[in-house]
């Protein structure tokens, strides 16, 4: 029993160097906007913004076994009073991918690579927000699992809708930026 082959791991069949391999290359500040528009009066308004928060993946790839995922964060702060401050953030990781199936390409990118990068974005917002003069804005985590999910579920919803038609053409009433 001690002399089994410890890279066939007793029932699968890779062959050595054949298992998937993941690693960071590097990650780093794609576009960076700070805005601060209402200075000086801004720090006389005695009213709380109110703050939104959007994200977005984008995955390019780059080379056979290298895709860069950029994760786009736009923060702003606004009131009755007017503008606070306004962030945009693309920071963007590149990530060497190697023996992977197919399939698990796109939740590997989609979830666990923004998932990486997160926290050095999430670093980068709050520096940004501080140099203005505003206290740190510390992001909550974001459910990239979740967010991936629902995209699963509503393109299944969008493909169901369209086969039970018989036409690839959206219904009237919905329109592409809904979905």
């Amino acid at each position: 029993m001690a002399d089994q082959d410890a890279t066939n791991g007793g029932g699968g069949s890779f062959e050595p160097g054949s298992e998937p391999q993941v690693s960071v290359l590097a990650q780093y500040i794609k576009d960076l906007s700070v805005e601060n528009p209402s200075s000086p009066q801004v720090y006389q308004w005695q009213v709380q913004p109110n703050l939104d928060v959007q994200f977005n993946i984008n995955v390019e790839k780059v080379a056979d076994d290298i895709h860069e995922v950029t994760l786009k964060i736009d923060v702003s702060a606004r009131s009755e009073n007017g503008v606070h401050f306004v962030v945009d953030l693309s920071y963007a990781g590149l990530f060497g991918i190697r023996n992977a199936p197919e399939e698990a390409l796109p939740p590997f990118l989609l979830v666990e690579a923004p998932r990486l990068i997160f926290p050095f974005a999430r670093q980068v917002i709050a520096d940004a927000v501080t140099n203005t003069g505003f206290p740190p804005l510390l992001l909550d985590p974001i459910d990239f699992t979740g967010a991936y999910l629902s995209q699963l579920q509503a393109a299944q919803q969008q493909q169901a809708g369209e086969g039970e038609g018989g036409t690839s053409e959206p219904a009237p009433s919905e329109s592409p930026s809904e979905a």
